[in-house]
């Protein structure tokens, strides 16, 4: 069994920083990447960034510049960081991973959503 538990969130001033956390627990083998989406009201979810597990990074158009997303070195917690939020950025950020447990693939597991709403 895997669970990804995120942290971080809640409501935020506009130009202000936010830094989400997602750590994955249960029988790991390996992580290859992982990933953050979100999902704003009646807009379908969207990627923000992803890591894999060499270090290699992909940031969506309006994630650049402003997202930072890392992991650290067990490979299990990943960060997304945004300098500056702006209200667009008010959504449910999701964490997601692909987790090896045993067997013949990688798996997906997505956390449980965190709410990151942005005052103006």
């Amino acid at each position: 069994q895997v669970q990804l538990v995120e942290s971080g969130g809640g409501l935020v001033q506009s130009g202000g920083p936010l830094r989400l956390s997602c750590a994955a627990h249960g029988t790991i083998l390996d992580i290859n990447s992982m990933a953050y989406y979100r999902q704003s009201p009646g807009k379908q979810r969207e990627v923000v960034a992803r890591i894999g597990n060499d270090g290699t990074t992909g940031y969506a158009d309006f994630a650049e510049g402003r997202f930072t997303i890392s992991r650290d070195e067990t490979g299990k917690t990943v960060f997304l960081q945004v300098s500056s939020v702006i209200p667009e950025d008010t959504a449910v950020y999701f964490c997601f991973a692909q987790v090896y447990t045993g067997g013949r693939s990688y798996k997906d597991y997505w956390g449980q959503g965190t709410q990151v709403t942005v005052s103006s």
